[in-house]
């Protein structure tokens, strides 16, 4: 019993520490297993509104995502690859309740603090959509999508980038519910 707790918490402290929020969405009854190879839908990826560099550290990250799932990139794709970037605020409110008393002798012997604190984070998170479209058909088959908190220097950047990836391309292939 005690290893089942243990366990519990600690999928619950995993659970609370992931800095990435993920989803997917996915035409129902797509065969995902004929697609192997794959190229970028250009207007799609022009069409980005972000900084080059940062455009470049996506594409880089796909990439060794897609190589790592045994796709490879080919002039003559089964799937093409579409990104879309968008930003956000998230305000997170903190309402802290609680009394305070306390009393001693002496100068200012007696203290009492209100019940309401409250704090209000403010966060800019950056959201990226990864789409996937059939070549053939060129309707979009996949789409993942990872929210997360920016990061300001390039080292953090590529590291979130890389995460943010990973994080949504871990949803494909979509698995089938049992």
């Amino acid at each position: 019993m005690k290893k089942i707790i243990l366990l519990l918490l600690v999928m619950t402290a995993m659970v609370g520490c992931q800095t990435v929020r993920v989803s997917q969405d996915y035409a129902l009854g797509t065969d995902f297993n004929q697609y192997k190879t794959y190229a970028y839908f250009k207007k799609g990826v022009d069409e980005a509104k972000i900084s080059e560099l940062d455009k470049k550290r996506i594409l880089r990250a796909i990439d060794s995502e897609m190589s790592a799932r045994g796709f490879s990139k080919s002039e003559t794709p089964d799937i093409l690859v579409s990104i879309f970037t968008d930003t956000k605020e998230r305000v997170d409110v903190y309402n802290n309740f609680g009394w305070g008393f306390g009393y001693g002798w002496g100068w200012g012997g007696f203290g009492f603090n209100g019940p309401f604190n409250n704090n209000v984070n403010r966060t800019t998170e950056g959201v990226l959509y990864i789409d996937l479209i059939d070549a053939a058909d060129k309707e979009l088959i996949w789409q993942g999508v990872g929210t997360a908190s920016l990061k300001s220097s390039p080292e953090e950047k590529v590291e979130r980038t890389n995460e943010m990836v990973r994080e949504i391309l871990m949803q494909f292939p979509p698995q089938a519910k049992r």
